[in-house]
């Protein structure tokens, strides 16, 4: 059974599935994260939906890039949980498969190509209290412990 985080799904709301995959990103003791701004305003782990036809992990080095800039190595799936959210960017109720990853940042490219997002980096205390999801925080509790 895959846990659920998050907002208790709605009884008679339809939901669409998006599966997307998630980095946890540490590097000398500090998390790349992603702040993404309006319509969300949250501290998020970098990545985002899977296109239709695209490998996973191809989606997961385009999802980092574009949300940090930085060029990674060496994934490695964690886990997956799920979430049922309005997502205000698409105007839908979805139902988010949430894959999570471990991966190394090998360096930075420049700043992120996506609208609205801005690479930081926190301690991994620090990402846990300011991670909007409570998936992302505790895969890095997890992680971290």
């Amino acid at each position: 059974m895959i846990r659920r985080y998050g907002e208790v799904p709605v009884s008679g709301q339809r939901y669409k599935h998006r599966a997307g995959v998630y980095a946890i990103l540490p590097l000398d003791g500090k998390l790349l994260l992603t702040y993404q701004g309006d319509p969300h305003f949250e501290i998020q782990l970098p990545g985002g939906g899977i296109d239709p036809g695209e490998h996973p992990l191809n989606a997961l080095h385009r999802e980092v890039f574009e949300e940090t800039g930085w060029r990674i190595a060496a994934p490695r799936k964690l886990g997956v949980f799920r979430r049922f959210t309005f997502m205000p960017e698409y105007d839908m109720w979805a139902e988010k498969l949430c894959h999570i990853y471990l991966a190394r940042p090998v360096r930075p490219h420049g700043p992120p190509t996506e609208a609205g997002h801005i690479a930081l980096w926190l301690a991994p205390e620090d990402a846990i209290a300011e991670l909007y999801n409570e998936g992302d925080a505790d895969f890095v509790a997890n992680l971290m412990r």
